[in-house]
């Protein structure tokens, strides 16, 4: 009994060793790369374009890009809509400001900017491995697909905007506010000091 047992849970330990340490070392990067939004998403693009040039030279996985723009398009509605969703959750206090004398609430996004692209980024590198398998290249006609994901986008996107547009919240950062106030008392003061 002993001798069954012991082979196989020799070989776990190091086996276990080895996805901590790869998850603790993938970890250690993504936050390395947390405050690098800019490059980050340059590298996704990049990764984005490698998957379309493979896609048109194949000529085939049309299947799987169809499935991957759908999936896209549901993470870019989750980053698009707020945490709390007025129409789902009703109370009877406003949760977002909708006057000028209401209270600032910065918009909290539902899917926050990190995790998309990291969603956004693993979907492009899922897509991309397989397309080396040819069990996912169901042969169709590709324009119908396009199509489709095109009116499926529009009618997707026209519904997010009127849900913005109804409880009137602006799902892009645009930085801290800055007020003219009066310039010219700021430059005069300034010409004085001199």
């Amino acid at each position: 009994m002993e001798g069954i047992g012991g082979g196989s849970s020799s070989a776990a330990p190091p086996v276990n060793q080895w996805l901590q340490d790869s998850s603790r070392l993938l970890q250690y990067y993504l936050d390395k790369t947390t405050p690098h939004s800019t490059y980050r998403w340059i590298g996704t693009l990049v990764l984005a374009s490698i998957y379309l040039l493979r896609v048109f030279y194949v000529q085939g996985f049309y299947i799987v890009t169809y499935g991957l723009g759908i999936y896209l398009l549901n993470l870019l509605i989750g980053f698009l809509s707020p945490l709390v969703d007025p129409e789902l959750e009703p109370s009877n206090e406003p949760l977002l400001p909708t006057k000028g004398s209401d209270e600032f609430k910065p918009f909290i996004r539902r899917l926050p900017e990190f995790k998309f692209w990291y969603s956004f980024t693993k979907a492009f590198c899922i897509a991309f491995i397989m397309t080396f398998f040819s069990v996912f290249d169901v042969p169709v006609f590709w324009p119908i697909l396009l199509c489709y994901w095109v009116v499926l986008f529009a009618l997707t996107m026209r519904r997010q905007i009127v849900h913005m547009i109804k409880y009137k919240y602006i799902p892009i950062n645009l930085g801290k506010q800055k007020y003219g106030g009066n310039k010219s008392s700021a430059s005069s003061s300034s010409s004085r000091a001199e």
